[in-house]
């Protein structure tokens, strides 16, 4: 184990900042078990008097650490967003602390959009949790419950029939085991703007702009990345933006178009509001793997 203090000078709030960055919250602070180029690891973050504190496990321990500055959004500057827009205006002032931090990992990022399309946050959250027991280890630490993400090598050598009976149907499967033969160019994605990832990645097969923007928000902390095609978030950006219950894809990115370069910030921004309404159809929850 190995530890060190990421000293700040900016106001941060580590909970909203890393809740969609692949780690878990709990009583002691933020766990995220990750694959890095020089092994695996696990990062133990938590807020303390003199800056964030950070202790890592496993042959990957310094690469994680020196991702600390990076997850909790050093790289980032919200102060520099000024709008007019009165509700978005009260938003930003209301959460200085809400930082785009950014994983650097762009297939681990991958795999969890992947496996989110067109389904169910459960059936998502239902297929990522079977998919690390098949295809992963125990992340190294004292936390034993803790999976690593999947492992690029051993989804790669299999085929859509290991992945079906984990509730992945054949279209995500197959986008799924395409990645996973070409992690390594990924990966390097993270060296790149995320604009270029996200053109890189919109070349291949099964991967769209949505599946994109939810990788980048995450690999490279974009604050402008806009998820199009969303089940919800049009909806909510109309009704927070405008009071209508529901909106299009196209109303969305019209409404959003004043705050660029910053339209995802102010997503985030917005949800911390709630989905309302909170009424209107809702995706079934399916079990592809009884199919």
């Amino acid at each position: 184990m190995e530890a060190t203090l990421v000293p700040i000078d900016f106001r941060l709030d580590l909970r909203s900042t890393l809740s969609d960055l692949q780690g878990w919250f709990r009583t002691d602070g933020w766990w995220s078990p990750m694959r890095t180029p020089e092994g695996t690891a696990t990062l133990h973050l938590r807020r303390g008097d003199r800056g964030v504190e950070a202790r890592s496990y496993g042959a990957g321990t310094d690469w994680a650490l020196s991702s600390v500055a990076s997850l909790i959004g050093v790289h980032d500057s919200p102060a520099n967003f000024v709008t007019d827009h009165p509700l978005v205006a009260e938003l930003h002032r209301r959460h200085p602390g809400l930082r785009m931090g950014r994983t650097g990992r762009v297939f681990d990022a991958l795999v969890v959009a992947i496996l989110t399309q067109k389904v169910t946050g459960k059936e998502a959250h239902r297929s990522l949790q079977q998919l690390r027991y098949r295809f992963s280890d125990s992340a190294p630490g004292p936390e034993p419950t803790l999976r690593l993400p999947p492992d690029a090598d051993r989804l790669a050598n299999s085929t859509y029939y290991d992945l079906h009976p984990l509730g992945i149907e054949k279209r995500r499967a197959d986008t799924l085991l395409r990645a996973a033969r070409m992690a390594e160019e990924i990966d390097r994605l993270a060296t790149v703007p995320s604009t270029e990832a996200r053109a890189w990645l919109e070349r291949l097969p099964g991967i769209g702009v949505w599946t994109s923007a939810e990788t980048v928000t995450v690999s490279h902390g974009d604050s402008d990345a806009v998820s199009v095609g969303d089940f919800h978030l049009k909806n909510v950006v109309a009704w927070h933006l405008t009071g209508r219950p529901r909106g299009t894809d196209e109303e969305m990115m019209d409404l959003l178009e004043e705050f660029r370069p910053n339209r995802g910030r102010v997503v985030r921004l917005l949800e911390t509001l709630g989905h309302a309404p909170a009424f209107g159809s809702r995706l079934p929850i399916r079990n592809f793997a009884g199919f």
